[in-house]
């Protein structure tokens, strides 16, 4: 079953802004939980769906739907010495990581109490 972007969370249009790292940083910071993300990527669409169905409402980037995706992208890669920018998760404004990391957190338990630390968790 897939849902429409609004679903996955809140969407924040683009501003200029020079430096592609940079910006990350910003949108990163903006909200308790951030996801870059392309919207035809399976792995992105898996994590967006770990964490609605953890009762988290992230937001969420869609670097295909941004006139400027690919330098963040890039960016994004850089970040984590990685070929692969995406996706990248970001709670309470602090580089959780790409895909591995974040399920690597939440099978060893680690992810709800940075999800409670953020505010973007209740329980």
């Amino acid at each position: 079953m897939y849902q429409t972007e609004s679903s996955w969370g809140s969407y924040m249009p683009p501003r200029n802004v020079g430096d592609p790292l940079e910006r990350i940083e910003r949108l990163a910071s903006e909200n308790a939980v951030v996801i870059f993300s392309i919207s035809t990527c399976c792995m992105c669409h898996a994590i967006k769906r770990l964490f609605c169905g953890m009762g988290v409402n992230p937001t969420v980037h869609e670097l295909d739907e941004d006139p400027r995706g690919k330098e963040m992208e890039k960016a994004l890669m850089r970040l984590l010495g990685s070929s692969s920018a995406v996706p990248v998760v970001f709670i309470g404004g602090k580089l959780v990581g790409a895909m591995d990391r974040v399920m690597a957190s939440h099978i060893n338990g680690t992810l709800v109490p940075l999800l409670k630390d953020a505010g973007a968790l209740w329980l």
